[in-house]
């Protein structure tokens, strides 16, 4: 075999293993999510654990009104649900991090 074709066929093996490499790489790397995606999750996870029907001022009763004031986020004691961004504590996103790491 020439040493000219024993050098193409090495570099194309090289760039084949790079490729091959770099798509498994990508296929695991997990993506991070931002804080502002999580602050949504754990809102949304508080909503969906609340029992009835009306977490959050925004959400629907069962006629499909709004909540308003009467949702369990406006009443005192009881439930607390996450209905809002601002309620979701750097101390949260923290602990959600860790937890789903």
């Amino acid at each position: 075999m020439k040493r000219t074709n024993l050098a193409w066929i090495t570099a194309s093996v090289l760039i084949l293993l790079t490729l091959a490499l770099g798509i498994a790489a990508a296929q695991t790397t997990k993506i991070a999510k931002t804080n502002v995606e999580i602050r949504q999750e754990i809102i949304k996870q508080s909503i969906a654990s609340y029992k009835d029907s009306c977490p959050c001022p925004y959400s629907a009763d069962g006629t499909g009104r709004m909540c308003g004031w009467s949702s369990a986020y406006d009443k005192p004691g009881g439930a607390s649900p996450i209905c809002f961004k601002k309620d979701v504590t750097t101390k949260m996103v923290i602990d959600y991090r860790k937890r789903t790491r």
